[in-house]
């Protein structure tokens, strides 16, 4: 059972290797939300996300005979850093098993601190059934991601900090995958004060534990479609299932373009580089149902690969309106795509790209198409371009967005 000196244990064996993550107070997100908005930057942490703290912890409970026969584990890669991290403090081999759509560089810095990377899987349920059987076969001692009360016990050290630092905190939310972060957070924070609401998002693509909720039992989803590979799990842990039923007040829901969006508005407003997961409970906090609370939401991670950085940041562009890209007819004569520039400049729109194709009309002269990517200050502004070439005679339509990197 999680006790609350359990929790004080975990709490002080894990100072020893986190690094202190002090609350932010956001003024964007509080003005767009009507609460007070403050984020817990577990992104910032030396393994890039909180996971070191469950890992770190769960390792100190085991025996030395334990810690020796080698651990394994299976992580999209926050997890299986941590496992990766302590296992170098405490000396010893650690075998991970990530998902092959795993992030390179989740994988690259786990192997930088000295762990074996085996690739397997599509998903995190198909890696640690593997991972399991390796466990059997060759003796490893197991460490799961969130199943786990002592690695629950470990996470739950991120609420004694949030009500050490804000005693009147009304609402905490947690992201949630598996359920072993959620498990930790809200049971220490009832522990504490049972007046906190603490609310799990879950992205909309991989919702199982409110599925699981829902049904009143521990549910498989029959697949999983996110961007949020730190929480695209089918089945929600069936040990620490029980805490979440008692400690968990609401889930939210949260759609991958929601995502998208959060990680601009991030990005923009704190220079702060959240991954995917992570940023759930910022884009959640638009839809508490509340007004002038002090919510705090966690964040949960930020190891994130350049390549998805840069699909993220494009497809928040378009999402917002920043970049767009529309077809418009001209005649093929000299002086045309001077005209359509010109206009476009008159009314400080920025051409990122041109595609010009002669070819979309039997007759060049009556026209040719000229599709046009390019950059606006938001939707007001984009609109107002598409309003003056329509006026001009240049009939844009709208395209779908193309790469622009």
């Amino acid at each position: 059972m999680l006790t609350l000196e359990k929790f004080e244990e975990a709490y002080n064996t894990v100072q020893k290797v986190v690094k202190p993550t002090p609350l932010i107070y956001s003024d964007y997100f509080s003005e767009a939300s009507g609460n007070k908005i403050y984020f817990k930057p577990e992104n910032l942490q030396v393994t890039g996300a909180y996971k070191i703290r469950g890992a770190y912890y769960k390792i100190s409970t085991l025996s030395e005979e334990d810690r020796n026969k080698g651990l394994i584990t299976a992580s999209a890669g926050n997890h299986a850093q941590g496992v990766a991290f302590a296992a170098k403090a405490y000396g010893v081999k650690a075998t991970i098993v990530m998902p092959t759509t795993t992030p390179l560089i989740k994988v690259n810095r786990t192997k930088s601190y000295g762990a074996d990377v085996i690739l397997y899987g599509d998903v995190y349920d198909e890696s640690c059934q593997y991972a399991l059987e390796m466990a059997e076969d060759k003796g490893y001692t197991f460490i799961h991601p969130f199943d786990d009360e002592d690695v629950a016990c470990g996470q739950g050290s991120i609420a004694m900090e949030i009500i050490k630092e804000l005693p009147t905190v009304d609402y905490i939310m947690v992201p949630i995958g598996g359920g072993g972060l959620a498990t930790g957070v809200s049971t220490l924070a009832k522990m504490l004060n049972p007046n906190i609401k603490v609310i799990g998002v879950e992205p909309a693509g991989a919702a199982c534990m409110k599925e699981s909720l829902k049904n009143g039992k521990v549910t498989t989803l029959p697949a999983v479609d996110t961007i949020a590979d730190g929480t695209a799990v089918k089945t929600p842990g069936t040990n620490i299932f029980p805490y979440i039923q008692k400690n968990i007040d609401d889930i939210i829901t949260v759609d991958d373009k929601e995502l998208v969006v959060s990680f601009l508005d991030m990005m923009e407003n704190h220079k702060l580089l959240v991954e995917n997961s992570g940023l759930l409970t910022a884009a959640a906090c638009k839809h508490l149902n509340v007004k002038d609370k002090k919510v705090v939401c966690i964040l949960s991670g930020g190891n994130m690969d350049v390549i998805t950085l840069a699909s993220v940041v494009q497809h928040g562009l378009f999402a917002r309106s920043r970049i767009f890209t529309v077809s418009v007819l001209l005649p093929d004569k000299p002086g045309e795509l001077k005209n359509v520039s010109s206009i476009i400049a008159e009314m400080q729109g920025n051409i990122i790209k041109l595609e010009h194709n002669q070819f979309v009309s039997l007759n060049r002269n009556s026209a040719v198409e000229l599709i046009i990517t390019l950059e606006a200050f938001g939707p007001e502004h984009k609109e107002r371009i598409i309003q003056v070439l329509s006026e001009k005679g240049y009939r844009p339509v709208e395209k779908s967005p193309k790469n622009i990197f």
